[in-house]
């Protein structure tokens, strides 16, 4: 059995509603397990059991959340001796267009080092359910990718 692996962070709740629309899509393959954590909750072990990683953060000050840099603050360099080859995607709630932090999370997320897997979904605004059902899709995807040995 595959492990699949949601980190994210919320202060309003739409990058929440996002990582429980991502989650329902993860559980529909019976053949993954998927687990959820908030990125304060997360560590290095998480990192270890996971197969393939969701990125989830608001966009705060153009940028991902703080607590989701403090999870990469906390695993970068004790990750290091394990090079973490993991696929990864990214889910996104931003007021503004979201590549801010697209951009510093590839960033840093290249050193552990991890591939990205498919395009990072950005839920621009208030959170819809097109972009619910994008996250359904996207969790999915990543879900199936693993069971089938994809990714």
């Amino acid at each position: 059995m595959k492990h699949l692996l949601i980190i994210y962070h919320s202060q309003s709740g739409n990058t929440a509603q996002l990582a429980a629309a991502v989650m329902r899509g993860c559980q529909q393959e019976a053949d993954v397990e998927t687990r959820l954590y908030k990125a304060f909750d997360a560590g290095l072990e998480e990192l270890l059991w996971a197969d393939g990683v969701l990125f989830g953060t608001a966009e705060n000050f153009g940028t991902m959340s703080g607590a989701l840099k403090d999870f990469f603050d906390r695993t970068y360099y004790p990750a290091e001796p394990y090079k973490i080859n993991l696929p990864y995607a990214l889910f996104i709630s931003a007021g503004n267009d979201g590549s801010g932090a697209v951009r510093e999370i590839d960033r840093i997320v290249s050193g552990y080092p991890m591939k990205k897997i498919a395009a990072p979904l950005i839920a621009v605004a208030e959170v819809s359910s097109n972009h619910l059902q994008q996250c359904e899709e996207l969790g999915l995807s990543m879900a199936a990718g693993l069971a089938m040995g994809i990714f």
